[in-house]
């Protein structure tokens, strides 16, 4: 479960901004794909780093929003693990562990990547941009939240055109965790039930919202 909760702690401060672009267009090309983008869905790779820079940990598979609140990370690779919102409660599934863990989604996750992109808070309700700038050939946004989180420190958002390439999260232990995005879908069909989850019979469920 650790991999999953990356995802909502689970989306280099070199650069420059790029000729002929301002700060104030390119914060305004990130809110308007927060606001205007109803559905998407990536492939991903989630990189996790130590402080030093090592590599600690890796996964990949694929993830789906439907705003507002809805979301799904689908992860393939090392392990099956299964992340879902509905927009009131969060299940994290674990097949190996064949255990769930769900819980009630409120305020104190309104800061968090996930919650970015599904439009469960808007980006300057959550956050205040910090540096905007170019590099690697993407836009990037460095954000800083709001309101201390204990689980991470700032979130990095890096645009490609208009679509989300790449988010990079720094947790509380300087650990970085950068999740790259590829064959990104802007609005494809979506249904509902993708983002409802029942548990299989015979898992573990733990927590409040579980009752």
């Amino acid at each position: 479960m650790i991999r999953a909760r990356r995802i909502l702690a689970v989306l280099l401060l070199c650069g420059y901004l790029a000729p002929g672009v301002t700060q104030a267009d390119a914060a305004e090309a990130l809110r308007s794909f927060l606001d205007e983008a109803q559905t998407m869905s990536a492939a991903f790779t989630q990189t996790l780093l130590s402080e030093a820079g090592e590599v600690a940990q890796s996964s990949s598979g694929r993830f789906y929003v439907k705003r507002p609140g809805r979301f799904r990370w689908d992860y393939e690779y090392p392990g099956e693990q299964v992340v879902v919102s509905d927009g009131t409660s969060l299940w994290m599934y674990d097949v190996d562990l064949e255990q769930v863990t769900v819980r009630t989604i409120d305020e104190s996750l309104g800061g968090t990547p996930a919650m970015l992109l599904s439009g469960q808070g808007s980006l300057d309700d959550n956050f205040r941009i910090v540096e905007i700038y170019d590099r690697d050939g993407l836009a990037w946004a460095d954000l800083e939240p709001l309101e201390a989180s204990p689980e991470f420190e700032s979130l990095r958002v890096g645009l490609d055109g208009d679509v989300v390439a790449c988010i990079e999260v720094v947790d509380s232990l300087g650990q970085l965790s950068r999740i790259e995005f590829s064959d990104f879908l802007r609005d494809p069909p979506l249904e509902d039930a993708l983002f409802r989850f029942d548990p299989p019979p015979g898992v573990d469920v733990i927590g409040p919202a579980a009752d």
